[in-house]
């Protein structure tokens, strides 16, 4: 039971992974500050508001007071304030049966209401306001009562239960995360996976290596492939795995199983070395590189290409930079929770300002990159009760071990940005919207998106707020080809990592009205994984099927198995 909680907790967790984490990671603390102030200043401006926030608030308290007190007597009244569906921190029934300690939930519940309650009392703008719920979420996650051995009844009954074994769990648990982890609770057991060995092990070889990325071919498990092989573009924050994850949850695998050719890049992790490669030179010198190598062994006029978050960005600014010159060598791509318009960019919008960017810039400056461990932290905080105290209370007070998740060792195993890469790809992509407005340059060429003609399918998921799914359906219209978008469940990463299962589904619907509501009250819903949809939608574009071409070949002969090389480097 307990590992079924912990590999939930973990999966919750794994949504708030995003490659656009260095944005949060240059949030000056100053601008915090001047939020708060903000809130202040506008809560004294609107004091009948705010007054009614506080009369809110003292009511609902002794509300709450007769609730709990009333459980003394037998009684079972409902509470005054529940917690969110997704949290998970007072679910035990001890919170609710214990007089004091359904008191205590409820009081802390309503005082974090309280703090927001008077932030939309002060009537500041948007972008303030965001700022301001960030840093009041950040300290009432800090100071839950599910926190603390002695105010979280599920960690003093195990303490009972156990003979005071647990604490010391917790206490060796604790004091080895000091030591080795920063002082911040594991997420996952670091012993569990190994990549090559139980994560990123579809066979595979290295057919070819430059400077920023290796190309893997994947040896064929069908006795007939598709004629027109499958490129897969993958983020370069965060290692290319996430594709090819575990065994029965391998994007990679499953496509190769269904009889494609399929090929992944592999990016290197950038050092000071790399500090001045931009996006022109991931354009040139990945993907489109890719390609070629991948013409050259298996003889295709032309290739597929899945693109997943930064690397689907990259994919269609690829596509058009080749439409310019009428180069048809792609069939269609795959487009998987990948923003081209970023004018609704979901919680990152608020801290996409010039300000923002500008202190990222001089941080990276001085290294050349931007550090993986900057962005953890600060991404952990802005999800504490999922990333830190969740960890915090199973680890630390109740004793556990951190859970074996796939996902986590694979979020775990981070890689940097390159300074002058990212700094154009916040300023043009963040700040300018330059692709969907048809005003960015990479490699001297205009990159217009409504010249593109390939078929397109486009992947968003339900419950991403990295990559929100409205953001996403901006594709439909930016794009004039033939379209099929799909919306899946769950969130940024598990709704990608989503083989088949009895819980899985997606919403289709074939029509694309302007409107992204419109478009989902009139979808199906449909049982299944996404992965089963897009598996008709692109045998359907890779042509027919005969003998599986070789792996390598004398232009380009294997250079070692894969995983390779790149994906080890830390």
């Amino acid at each position: 039971m307990e590992n079924t909680e912990a590999q939930h907790s973990a999966a919750q967790a794994a949504e708030a992974l995003a490659p656009e984490a260095g944005l949060i990671a240059a949030l000056d603390p100053v601008s915090f500050l001047e939020a708060l102030f903000q809130v202040g200043a506008g809560v004294s401006r609107n004091p009948v508001n705010s007054l009614t926030a506080f009369l809110r608030y003292s009511a609902a308290t002794m509300a709450a007071g007769y609730t709990s007190a009333a459980r003394w007597w037998g009684a079972t009244l409902p509470n005054v304030i529940e917690p969110a569906p997704s949290d998970k921190r007072f679910r035990d029934c001890a919170w609710q049966e214990n007089p004091w300690y359904s008191y205590l939930h409820q009081n802390y519940l309503l005082r974090s209401r309280l703090l927001q309650d008077l932030i939309d009392a002060s009537d500041i703008d948007e972008a303030t306001a965001a700022k301001a719920r960030m840093m009041a979420g950040m300290v009432t996650d800090a100071v839950s009562p599910a926190n603390f051995l002695f105010s979280n009844p599920v960690a003093l009954k195990k303490a009972f239960d156990t003979g005071g074994a647990s604490v010391a769990r917790g206490l060796r648990n604790f004091l080895d995360d000091v030591a080795h982890n920063g002082g911040l609770p594991r997420k996952v057991d670091p012993s569990a996976f190994k990549v090559g060995e139980n994560l990123a092990t579809t066979p595979g070889k290295v057919v070819f290596r430059n400077e920023l990325m290796e190309l893997i071919q994947y040896e064929a498990q069908t006795k007939k492939t598709f004629e027109i092989p499958l490129l897969c573009s993958p983020p370069w924050i965060n290692k290319y795995y996430i594709m090819d994850l575990a065994p029965g949850r391998s994007y990679i695998e499953w496509a190769v199983q269904h009889g494609h050719t399929v090929f992944s890049i592999s990016y290197r992790n950038p050092d000071e070395t790399m500090r001045a490669m931009t996006l022109d030179d991931y354009l040139l010198n990945g993907p489109i590189r890719a390609i070629e190598v991948m013409q050259s062994i298996t003889g295709a006029d032309q290739v597929n290409v899945v693109g997943l978050c930064l690397g689907g960005s990259l994919t269609a600014m690829m596509l058009a930079y080749l439409a310019t010159s009428g180069d048809d060598r792609v069939r269609s791509m795959s487009l998987l929770n990948t923003l081209l318009d970023f004018s609704e960019p979901g919680m990152l919008g608020s801290f996409t300002d010039p300000r923002t960017v500008a202190r990222l810039e001089s941080k990276m400056q001085s290294k050349g990159f931007l550090d993986s461990r900057d962005m953890a932290l600060t991404f952990d905080l802005l999800r504490a009760n999922d990333l830190i105290y969740n960890y915090v209370a199973s680890n630390w007070l109740m004793g556990q071990d951190p859970p074996a998740f796939d996902i986590l060792a694979w979020n775990s195993d981070s890689t940097r940005m390159p300074a002058a890469m990212h700094s154009f790809y916040l300023r043009s992509c963040y700040l300018k919207n330059e692709l969907a407005n048809g005003e960015m340059e990479l490699a001297g060429t205009r990159l217009r998106l409504d010249e593109l003609t390939q078929d397109a399918y486009i992947v968003a998921a339900v419950n991403d707020h990295i990559t929100p799914w409205k953001g996403s359906y901006k594709t439909t219209h930016l794009l004039k080809s033939d379209i099929r978008f799909v919306l899946s469940s769950s969130g940024h990463i598990a709704g990608i990592v989503n083989p088949p299962s009895p819980k899985a589904k997606h919403w289709t619907n074939e029509q694309l009205p302007p409107d992204p509501e419109t478009w989902l009250q009139t979808a199906t819903e449909q049982q299944g994984s996404w992965w089963e949809d897009w598996t008709t939608w692109i045998a359907e574009r890779a042509g027919s099927k005969g003998k599986p071409p070789p792996v390598g070949g004398k232009a380009f002969p294997v250079l070692g198995n894969s995983p390779g090389r790149y994906v080890l480097e830390h």
